[in-house]
Formats: C-alpha cells, structure tokens, sequence
C-alpha cells in the first residue's frame, strides 16, 4: 500500500481519525456542514509520523520502558518522554515526505501564515477528550518553520502530560499515532470557545460563550478572563463581561505578541448578544450533525464566524433515554445502594429485571424517575420526607428543582401522579419470631432455586431465569418482609424524635441498636475475627498469607502447620457470605469466593489489630452499653411530667427498634445470595460458548444484555464489535460522576446541607453514627488495599456491605455517599462507630495519613493540624 502523506481537509471525514486524527478528521467532517466556515488547511497523516518513526528504531526500547511505568512514576515519564521528543525532533525529514507538505503548501498558499496543530489518532473522540494534551503552534510562516513546527507536533505525542494520560486512561502508546493538521491562520477580532451544552451544570438546553479579543490563546493559556454568556432558547440569559487588559495577536513576520488593550475597551463586550445568539445558533447545527454536545473553538472574522475545532464534551453525564420530549427528574440508584461505580451491561439488565420498580440506564448507571410521585402535591411531602430522612442532599437537590415552578407539573392526587408515598406501614407485633419466619423463608427460597437451576441449559436456563426474577421480585415484595424493615425504620425515626424532644438526646438510637441480633451483615464482620483466631497461632501460615498472589491458596494450606484448620474456617465462611463483594449489586463483579485474596489483608489486619475472643467480646460490649444507655434514658424519662407514660412507651420502641433493626440488612443478603446462584449458572452457560467458538472469553458475555445473552445462546451468533464497543463505553464510564439527581435537560444538582452550625473550615455531611473520634484518616478506595493501625478511621467513596469486614478494625467513618439507612451508617451504629456520610468530594479534601476528628453526633469533620 503506497504511503499517502497529506490529504485536503476536505477530503477527510470522521471515518479517517487512523489517518488523520481526532481533530483533524473533525475539522474534515466540520468543513462538509452546511453553513460553517472553516479555515482551509490540510493534514499530515499519520503515514508521514509513522515514516518518522521507522527512521529512529531506538525509540522502540524506550516505548517498552515507558509502557511499564506506573503513572505516579513522574521522574521515569519525564526522562524518557523528553529522550523520545529529542530524538523525535532530531530526525530529518525525508525528502519525498517534505515535498509532499511543501506542495500542499503552493496549492494553499505558500507565503500565508499557519497554524499547526497536533492530531493525534486518540485525541477528540467521543469517550475521550485529549484537550491540551500536545501542541498547537500559531502564525507560522514559511515552508522550513512548517516543516519544523510538523516535528514538534509529532514529538508532541510524547509530551509528559500526555504520556501520563494515556497510562492512567489505558491507551496503548504503539497504537496512539500523530497526524498534523496544517491550517490557513485566521486574524480574527474576538475568540474564544462555544460549548453547546453548560459544561458546569450539564444542562443540554444552556449554551456557554468564552469571549476576548485577538486570539483565542489568551483565553486558553489563562492570561485574561473571558466575558461568558449563556444563551437558553435563542436569548442571552446570563452576562459577565471581564476587564481584559491583554489579548494576542499574530506578527506579520510570524509568531504572536502580546499587546494590552486601550483601557476604553477592556470592558466592552468582545460580541454583541445579536452575534452571541448567532454562534449559538451555529453551535447547535453543529451539535445537531455530530449528535451530541460540542466544545467548539471560534474566531469572529469581520463579522462572520470560522470555526477552527470541534469536539465531543466527554464530561457531561448521560441523559437516560424515555423516548418523549417531558421533563424527568431522575434519582441515583447508586446513591441509594452504596454503589456509584458504572456496571456492565449484563449487570445493568439482570438488576433491571429483579428490581421492585422501573430503572433506567445511563453512563452504566441506573436511576429511578420521580416524576410522578413530585407531581402530586400530597404525594411529595411524604416523598420528600422520606428521601429526606434518609439523604438531605437528595431532598435539597429536588426542592432546588421543585423551586423553579414549572419544571415538574403539577398533577391532581387522585390523578396520574400515583398514589402519594405511605408514611406509615401496616403495623405489626414486636415478635422476634416474626424475624426468624422470613429468614426461613429467604433460606428456603435460595435453596429451592439451587436445586430447580442445577439441571438447566441453553434457551430452556434463560426461560427458567425469567420466572426465577419474578420470584426474586416476590421475596422481595413479601408485605410481611417490608413491614418488618419499616417496624425497624420507624421506631429509629420515634425514638430520635421524642428523646431529642423530652431530653435533648441526639441520636439516641445509635447507641440503643449497638449489637442488635440477626444482622447479617455485621456478623459477617464479627465471624472474620473468628477466622483470625484459627490462624493467628500459627506463625508460619501468617506468612504464607502475607505473600498470597494466586487465588488457589486455599489448596496450599493444608501442607503447613495448622492449615487444615484454616481452610476449613475460611471455606466456612466463604459458604456463608462468599457471594458477596464491592459493588455487588453488579452481578459481573467478582466475588470473594471467586477471588478470596480479597480477603486476605482483611483477615492479617484482624490478626495484628485483635486478641483471641474479639467478636464475642464487641457483640457482648455493644449489648452492655445499649442496655446501659436503655437504663438511662428511661431513668430521666420518669422524673418527667407524665414520665411514666413517656418511659412505657420508649421501652416499647426499644424492644421494637432491637427486633427489627437488625433485619433491615436481611433482603440485600437475599438478592445477592441468589445473584450468585443466577451468575454461576450463567458463566457455565458462558464457558460453553467458548468451548463452541462462539466467544473468545466467557467474561465478553457481561458487554452483553440479559436478553443479547439469551439470544447468542440461541443462536450460537455474537455482535464482536458491539462487545468492543461496550467495552470501550465502560471504560469511558469511569471518568463520569454520577450525580444523585439528574433532570431530562442533563442537568446534575449535587444539593447542599444549609447548615450554619458548623465549625469554619470543617466538612459537613449527614450524622449517621453518634460520638466523636480523633485519629489518623486512611483514604482507602481499594477494600483489596486496605492496611489499617489501630485508631484509623476510613475514608472512602462508599460502603457496601463487602466493607463491613473492615468497621471492625476502624474507629469511624466518612463516606461521599450514604444515608441515615444506608449499609454503611446501620453497621456503624452496630458496631458504635461515630460516623458520618455525604461528604462530598471526602476522599479528596482528606488527604491519607491526615489526622482528622469526626463529630458523628452533629455531621461534620474537622481537618486537624
């Protein structure tokens, strides 16, 4: 195939990013809309970088090196991306390739000024913005400075910050290329950028305009302040215009200057509103082509706009797809169960199908719509209380919605807003045999479905699952079930309401739950103290553990000294809660009874931080001091008027708070014990489509839909490229914030807490687990990385029930998400923890080793010297 080194930006379209680039196969694509203007050019290809390459072989060895680097690594990335630049720039430029550029260059116009501007194959997609990852030189004039500023493009690819992008976003540096792109200059009175969409709130029905005068560099590298303008329905709505005393502008000769600008029009607006409306307009036909919002650079030249660059907005968050043109309030899913990581489709879908109400996807998260239940007057208070209770960031994000007036419309009652949210469940008996039927039932449930799955294959497995989730949805809906968890809920909200009231005792029903019975989830923390136990005698295996890589080592311990007994405690326990993991609600994740060295920094901390008998010992000193606390409280209820009456009752909300309380973390042990027989079915199915050669791995089957699976299996047929482009949407996924409430415009409001009872300076979230702890902050977002000191107290982006192993050994909490309810904040209080949650951006303000104290009674966190 001959080496084709430059094309005609005209002859380029978004299908030739190989050849061109990112920006340049835009800028290609952009110059074929009708109405836009774009400075004529042509582009390098990548061709001509990949001759280049070839001409210094030793860059070969250094790519190797370089791919081996860890991305924290900033001496190693800045020794060897400068030794690959220097060669790269050092290499002359073979002749047929610089006649090639030259004659471009007389067809174009050879004594103009040029921009010359990177394009790299990786830069501008639509999951990925590479922004100002390598170079852009303007005003260069004549063929010798193009040619030379072409080998500083290409050197570009290896600037520092590139190269630590690609490594830390997983881009393969031998399969990133450069191409150039070589563009007629344009002098233009004012610059700056258009995005289509509000790149700060996300909202797609907002417009933001950068303006300064000159070029736009000014505004880019930050030296002035644009003037920014939003425009909404073809009107500007918001205006600031900045003093800008300096603006760039290109030298006849060549190169640019900086000139302060006459003091009477530094603050002038650089547009008019008429010609702000008008770029806009130019923006959405744009966005309109390319399908989906656009950050656009644009030059105002004698009153017209040329557009120089355009590309994808990768931040903005998804918008779930309805299908009409009504306004939606959509709630984070993942707020509300511990888990804002993005899943993988098949994880997506089979939560989809189990779930007790509709969810839809978006950036590999699921949301519910709220729609409805705020469209009825009545219906709302009791939905925003609820949602309140338990998330005030939540409830703050909807009343910011609710407060525009005519976001969300206003539906009748009785009409097809639904029903308003029941406050109060059926109530029930404080019968502790309540509680010991429904685990029965669960039990008996999980197990009839081992035994009816065990048998079944192909299409006839898929059709049996479909029921099997009906069922799921059955346990879950069971009334007996949800009046239980509400019994439990309800007393927490009386007994914190009425004692706060009579004694002024806040959250007295964290202490009053410590060691509540039948909690599932907290006597999965407490048993792996048990294990520790059987192994801490045993020097010889504690260091076996220590140095565990491969995930057999369970066959490994027999062979040493007290072995048997260790594998036999770890494998009990694996029987017990092995279906569980981070991020479970995802049934594609690995859980700990496929990777059990998850668990193994988990049993050498409890090793090194406990004594023999730990667990009995917690549970029996959480049970004194809530039986402490019950004495107490009911004490200084009767020396009150009417205390009697008053102590009664709170004696009655105790007993009812104890015996349902612990239950509340019973369902999600349900659902994931019978995830774990649906997904071990389903990977069986999975490795069958190997052995056939129908898939190449039996994980691709996650990139797949419940529903695409079924039909593969039918059809012994797979979509290769939708898997690789699943795969590459999940990647992509990662570097996206979900936000807790999204509105079908695509704006993200985070809430706030409108507190001003807090310290200056302190981090305010949610109290969740009463009292006050100082210590050393260990930022962990790996359970897999964990290595606590006695004292530590985690800080992390969530807790699922996986962490729990972990609450044993920390003194408190602080997570970014998590409610009064949620599984983090009820283990809390089990195990006494003070701990607070919804800190937003925690991981980030607290740095690790950071001593910290945390007011668990009154939700915040004080940053210590």
């Amino acid at each position: 195939m001959i080496a084709q080194y430059v094309l005609d930006l005209r002859e380029v379209d978004v299908r030739q990013v190989a050849v061109a680039g990112g920006k340049g196969a835009h800028l290609g694509e952009l110059s074929r809309i009708e109405g836009i203007r774009v400075p004529a050019g042509f582009c390098v290809t990548t061709d001509a970088f990949r001759r280049i390459m070839a001409e210094a072989p030793s860059i070969d060895d250094r790519l190797d090196q370089l791919s081996r680097l860890s991305p924290d690594d900033r001496e190693g990335i800045s020794t060897l991306s400068a030794e690959i630049r220097q060669t790269l720039e050092g290499v002359v430029i073979p002749d047929e390739l610089a006649a090639a550029v030259t004659d471009a260059l007389a067809r174009v116009g050879e004594q103009a000024a040029y921009a010359v501007r990177s394009s790299a194959t990786a830069e501008d997609l639509p999951t990925a913005s590479f922004a100002g990852q390598q170079d852009t030189y303007l005003n260069v004039v004549g063929p010798a400075a193009i040619l030379q500023h072409v080998s500083r493009c290409w050197a570009s690819l290896f600037t520092e910050r590139a190269v630590t992008y690609r490594l830390r976003n997983g881009f393969d540096h031998r399969k990133v290329h450069m191409a150039v792109v070589v563009q007629q200059m344009v002098l233009p009175q004012a610059a700056g950028i258009l995005f289509t969409a509000d790149p700060v709130t996300g909202n797609r029905k907002v417009a933001a305009v950068d303006a300064g005068f000159g070029l736009g560099e000014a505004l880019v590298s930050g030296l002035v302040n644009p003037d920014v303008f939003k425009v909404r329905d073809g009107e500007v709505v918001a205006k600031t215009v900045a003093a800008k005393q300096l603006a760039i502008y290109a030298l006849p000769a060549g190169g640019t200057q900086v000139l302060a600008i006459d003091p009477q029009r530094q603050e002038q607006p650089a547009l008019t509103d008429a010609q702000v409306v008008r770029l806009v307009q130019l923006g959405r036909r744009i966005e309109a082509y390319f399908g989906r919002p656009q950050d656009i650079e644009w030059c105002l030249v004698d009153d017209g706009f040329q557009i120089i660059q355009s590309r994808a907005i990768t931040t903005l968050f998804p918008i779930p797809e309805t299908g009409d043109q009504e306004n939606h309030v959509y709630l984070s899913v993942g707020h509300q169960q511990m888990m804002t990581d993005p899943m993988k489709p098949l994880g997506v879908s089979v939560w989809q199908l189990t779930a007790m109400a509709p969810m839809l996807e978006a950036g590999g998260r699921l949301f519910v719509d709220a729609t409805k239940r705020l469209a009825s007057p009545a219906g709302r208070a009791a939905f925003l209380d609820v949602v309140g209770r338990g998330d005030p960031l939540i409830r703050d994000a909807l009343e910011t919605v609710l407060d525009r007036g005519d976001f969300v419309p206003t539906l009748p009652d009785e009409g097809p807003g639904g029903p308003p949210v029941r406050g109060k469940s059926a109530p029930i008996e404080t019968d502790p045999a309540i509680v010991t039927e429904l685990i029965e039932r669960s039990q008996a449930s999980v197990a009839a479905l081992r035994r009816d799955i065990a048998t079944l294959t192909g299409p006839a497995l898929f059709d049996f699952l479909l029921e099997a989730f009906q069922e799921h949805k059955r346990v879950l809906g069971d009334p007996l079930s949800m009046q239980a968890i509400m019994a439990g809920m309800e007393a927490t909200w009386w007994l914190n309401d009425q004692l706060q009231e009579w004694l002024g005792e806040k959250n007295a029903a964290d202490t009053l739950t410590l060691s509540a019975p039948n909690n599932v989830t907290s006597e999965m923390g407490l048993a792996l103290l048990d294990v520790a136990d059987v192994i801490r005698p045993y020097p010889e295996l504690v260091a076996f553990l220590q140095g565990v890589e491969n995930e057999d080592f369970l066959d490994e311990l027999p062979k040493l000294a007290g072995g048997i007994e260790a594998r036999d405690a770890i494998e009990a326990y694996l029987d017990r809660y092995g279906m569980r993991c981070v991020g479970e609600i995802d049934i594609t994740r690995p859980r700990w009874s496929e990777r059990p060295t998850t668990l193994v920094p988990l049993i050498l901390d409890n090793i090194k931080l406990f004594e023999p008998g730990a667990a009995q010992r917690r549970f029996e000193q959480g049970r004194r001091e809530a039986q402490k606390k019950q004495q107490d409280l009911l004490e200084r209820l009767r020396a009150l008027p009417d205390g009697e009456q008053k102590a009664d009752e709170t004696k009655r909300m105790i007993d009812r708070v104890r015996t349902f309380i612990g239950y509340r973390e019973y369902p999600k042990y349900n659902i994931i014990s019978r995830y774990f027989v649906y997904k071990e079915a389903l990977l069986e199915e999975a490795e069958r489509l190997v052995e056939a050669n129908v898939l190449p791995e039996k994980e691709d089957v996650f990139y797949l839909t419940f529903q695409e699976f079924h039909d593969v299996v039918r059809t012994n047929q797979v979509d290769d490229q939708l898997i690789q482009e699943r795969k590459d949407a999940f990647r992509s996924y990662h570097a996206l914030t979900p936000p807790r409430v999204l509105t079908s415009d695509g704006e993200a409001i985070t809430g706030a807490y409108r507190r001003d009872d807090v310290p200056a300076g302190a981090l305010t979230g949610l109290p969740v687990s009463a009292g006050t702890v100082e210590g050393r902050a260990r930022v962990i977002l790996d359970l897999a990385k964990a290595d606590l000191e006695a004292g530590d107290i985690l800080v992390t982006a969530y807790t699922d029930p996986s962490w729990s192993p972990l609450f044993v050994a920390i003194t408190g909490l602080v997570t970014e998400v998590g409610g009064l309810m949620t599984h983090g904040a009820v283990i809390a209080r089990e195990y006494g923890l003070p701990a607070v949650v919804g800190v937003l951006d925690a991981t980030r303000l607290i740095q690790d080793g950071q001593r910290i104290r945390v007011h668990g009674t009154d939700g915040y966190i004080e940053l210590l010297p």
